[in-house]
């Protein structure tokens, strides 16, 4: 494990390494579509820690590629109330899109420009 961070998306918090892939909440994106992190909580590479207040913007970039979009496995919620015969079955199952991990890198330093 040589760097890894913890980044928001999707309304939770997760702990990404590089080369792998996660499962999210489904994106509005198409599969094969590349994209960049934004909100990142911390990040460890070589020892160094790098801590957000609350994220650290544009100091790292997490790129990431969707591979496809799936759906999770179904749950099942039974509902009976007892000596009432009343009974009641739900499911769902959420839609999901997995994301493999390319990189954690250091945001290049952008100069400010000066207009004159």
């Amino acid at each position: 494990m040589d760097s890894y961070a913890i980044v928001q998306a999707s309304g939770k918090q997760f702990w990404i390494e590089e080369k792998r892939f996660y499962d999210f909440d489904k994106l509005p994106l198409q599969a094969g579509d590349t994209f960049t992190l934004n909100n990142i909580l911390l990040v460890n590479q070589n020892n160094s820690l790098a801590v957000g207040k609350p994220f650290l913007n544009n100091q790292y970039k997490i790129e990431a590629t969707v591979l496809r979009h799936l759906s999770s496995t179904k749950i099942r919620v039974y509902k009976m109330r007892s000596k009432k015969k009343t009974r009641k079955t739900f499911g769902n199952r959420s839609k999901l899109t997995r994301v493999y991990i390319n990189s954690i890198s250091k945001a290049a330093l952008q100069a400010p420009v000066c207009l004159m």
